[in-house]
């Protein structure tokens, strides 16, 4: 009698072990210690798998896979200890909260609006890459239920096989993207353009599935189950848009969003989840409808970042375990099930490689491109998980079909990166032969200048464009051009949404567009100057983890061709002046671009050029002081000041520093090269007071010291200035007397002195390096470890 009794419900909480309690038989502390195994566990397979570059819900899965009966499970002492039969309503429950709010995360990243816009190209590829696979899919189940899938019910098990072998994982496929750097691809533009209109295909049909998958329903169920979903989703575009329009007009932008409308939309959340739940669909289809009409703009942005962790970090996890639980690769025995899993495979990744690059081609695609685009929408992840997981609790999948599409899964997932990489990598273009001038300082200075200005926020902007004002010299010229790029880090909570919004704007005008220009404080800015200027900007996005960033800046510079990389310093100015070390991340980037670069890099030191605000350009009254020691990145700074010397605005001071007789005894090392390069300054010199000297805006003026602290006692009398252009490594004795200690060796010594504590004032600092034709030296200091990845 108690043998075939039910287990015992667990209590929530023990009274310790001091008091003889074992907290693994209480509901609580088993699930904390549930959840500190997978999330250990995974995290470990995520950093073994980097090198390979896989996303990590391929370490999630088979972390939970490992945690069931397929390995460790396989030690019953184990599983009945640590994932006791009691213990797994508890475990599903809040499992299943996970994946509700992550649903609706995944709603939120799909953009109905953008999704209407989709030109015919990417519609006709999405539709070849669902219809041909859903059919192989419906052929393959034909097969396994005549074998290993006995007795299940046939409408729903075709459309279920249907649908997992049609399904492409949007979030996953954003995350491969922006990890190979393709997501400003045409390629990557197009992937998720056709993944997202697959996204609503899948879901659609797989609602259709569960409607059909009741057991021993009548068809007139299925039908009120068909008939109250879409009731559903007719009354929430009616009503569920209009409530977060009307909250979203009580947050303004910029501004932190209120607790009760976070508490709000959780609740709404969980009240969609409640009613498809109670119409027989699933809980995880309201969440997601809701989320699909919750407006894209900030307070989606802001509801992301509310709740993404939570979920991610908490809540997933423990799906990841529920289906490992469920999954036992020991239930494939025997030479037939091995040979259905290599039919599923095989089939499942025919049908969606074929039939996106069958449609690629007849689009007019390059076959290289069709080809990568096939193997990225074989991407599957956690919508295939929970496809999968929804067919085994509705009794659609038995335990052998549901272990084989599993592996079937992480198989397809595992292999995208691989040949995507193998077959198309943009990285390795051929650079571009008529990528001439890469310097300021050139023959023809006519010829359009082209910079690309980067920054990390909002705060680096005034003193940017006031830079870019000051750069635009004569309508004489053949212009400006300026790239503008917004580095954004790549971190692990990073929402598809955010990066495909700003990887669609990559070097697109995109206030023409129309659509974001009022909530972008960046496009705003940017606009505002190019009217008022005659400059052309392009704003670009690069999103990228910060060990790499310098790849996407050094490779968009040699796209664009870009004489000069200007970067924000990693320190910026606090109000009492002094300058305050921002993040360690932005100092190594810097490093690496200098190292690496294929043209001239200036660093920014901002100290509010111009003041806080963007100064028109019939304002601008500013004095540039150019320091001139001697060598190539002298003469390039000196280039650059010739240039803003010719803003009506801007008067430039050149100081050009020489050694007196006495000077050169305290030199060791001042050689045969100090004279070659000498003569090579002056004659330089000389041309630029033949050209300029009729400037009213342009001083030229030679100061001889004895020593170096003469040197600091000149450049102090022109501390009132508004901005400092030097080289980073000047030349000459006068320079290599210049004995300064600093842990910023990216600025030389002469822009370390002007940085320093002891040196008084308030002007910015361009810090210039000019591309000489090689490689850079690395600096001094970088690490080894930080080189770019494979």
């Amino acid at each position: 009698m108690a043998a075939s009794a039910c287990p015992a419900a667990m209590k929530p909480t023990s009274n310790g072990v001091f008091q003889g309690d074992n907290p693994l038989e209480f509901a609580l502390p088993l699930a904390i210690l549930q959840i500190c195994l997978v999330v250990l566990l995974t995290r470990l397979l995520a950093v073994v798998l980097k090198p390979l570059r896989q996303p990590r819900v391929i370490a999630e899965i088979i972390g939970g896979i490992i945690l069931g009966p397929s390995a460790l499970g396989r030690n019953k002492y184990y599983m009945n200890a640590v994932f006791p039969t009691r213990s797994l309503t508890v475990l599903d429950t809040l499992a299943n909260i996970g994946l509700v709010f992550f649903l609706f995360l995944v709603g939120i990243e799909l953009d109905p609006k953008a999704l209407r816009r989709t030109g015919k190209k990417a519609l006709s590829i999405a539709v070849g890459g669902v219809s041909v696979p859903f059919a192989l899919g419906i052929g393959t189940s034909y097969a396994l239920r005549a074998t290993v899938s006995k007795g299940v019910d046939g409408g729903a098990f075709l459309l279920f096989m249907g649908v997992a072998f049609s399904i492409t994982a949007f979030p996953v496929l954003a995350r491969i993207l922006a990890e190979l750097k393709l997501l400003t691809t045409d390629v990557g533009r197009m992937a998720m353009s056709a993944a997202a209109i697959n996204d609503v295909a899948a879901w659609i049909l797989l609602a259709l599935a569960i409607c059909l998958s009741g057991t021993g329903q009548s068809p007139l169920v299925s039908l009120w189950v068909l008939l109250s979903g879409c009731g559903f989703v007719f009354f929430c575009i009616l009503i569920v848009p209009r409530i977060f329009e009307w909250m979203q007009k009580r947050c303004p932008d910029g501004e932190p969003v209120k607790e009760i409308y976070v508490c709000a939309t959780l609740l709404i959340v969980l009240v969609g989840a409640f009613a498809t739940d109670a119409i027989g669909i699933h809980a995880l289809f309201g969440a997601f409808i809701v989320g699909v009409l919750v407006p894209k703009g900030p307070f989606a942005g802001a509801l992301v970042e509310k709740i993404e962790d939570l979920v991610s970090g908490l809540f997933l996890p423990l799906f990841f375990v529920s289906s490992g639980l469920k999954t036992d690769i020991a239930t494939i025995r025997g030479l037939q099930s091995w040979g259905f899993l290599a039919l599923v495979i095989a089939t499942a990744c025919l049908g969606k490689i074929v039939g996106t690059v069958a449609v690629s081609l007849l689009c007019k695609m390059h076959f290289k491109e069709a080809l990568a685009l096939g193997f990225l929408m074989n991407t599957k992840g956690l919508v295939e998980l929970i496809v999968l997981n929804i067919g085994k609790d509705r009794k659609v999948l038995n335990d052998q079909t549901f272990a084989i599409m599993v592996l079937m899964a992480i198989f397809t997932t595992f292999i995208t990166t691989p040949l995507v990489m193998a077959v198309y990598e943009p990285n390795k273009r051929t650079s571009n032969g008529i990528y001439k001038h890469r310097t300021i300082k050139r023959k023809d200075p006519n010829h359009q200048l082209r910079i690309l200005a980067c920054f990390y926020s909002a705060r680096n902007l005034p003193t940017m464009i006031n830079l870019i004002e000051a750069s635009r010299g004569t309508e004489k010229k053949e212009g400006l051009c300026v790239y503008a790029m917004h580095l954004m880090e790549l971190s692990e909570r990073s929402s598809a949404i955010l990066m495909v919004h700003k990887a669609r704007n990559n070097g697109i005008p995109i206030w023409n567009k129309g659509r974001h220009s009022d909530s972008d404080q960046v496009v705003v800015a940017f606009e505002a100057f190019r009217q008022l200027s005659h400059v052309t900007i392009r704003p670009m996005t690069a999103i990228s983890p910060m060990h790499d960033m310098h790849e996407d800046i050094c490779g968009s510079a040699e796209r664009k061709r870009a004489a000069m990389i200007i970067l924000p310093f990693h320190k910026h100015q606090r109000f009492d002046g002094v300058l305050e070390n921002t993040r360690n991340d932005f100092h190594s980037v810097n490093k690496k671009v200098l190292e690496n670069a294929q043209c001239s890099v200036g660093i920014l030191v901002d100290r509010g050029l111009g003041g806080n605000t963007h100064v028109s350009a019939s304002d601008v009254s500013s004095i540039v002081t150019v320091l001139y020691f001697g060598g190539n990145d002298d003469a390039e700074a000196l280039a650059y000041g010739v240039r803003m010397a010719e803003h009506p605005g801007i008067s430039v001071n050149i100081i050009r520093f020489l050694a007196s007789s006495g000077i050169s005894g305290e030199i060791v090392g001042a050689d045969v090269k100090d004279h070659h390069s000498s003569s090579a300054d002056e004659n330089f010199l000389d041309e630029m007071r033949r050209k300029y000297s009729s400037l009213e805006s342009f001083k030229m003026e030679v100061r001889v010291v004895r020593n170096n602290t003469e040197t600091v006692d000149a450049i102090k009398e022109y501390n009132r200035c508004h901005m400092f252009l030097v080289g980073r490594m000047p030349e000459g004795p006068v320079a290599a007397a210049m004995d300064i200690k600093s842990d910023c060796p990216e600025l030389g010594p002469v822009g370390s002195m002007l940085i320093s504590p002891d040196f008084s004032t308030s002007a910015s600092v361009l810090v210039v390096q000019q591309y000489t034709g090689g490689g850079m030296s690395p600096i001094a200091g970088s690490s080894d470890q930080d080189t770019e990845s494979s």
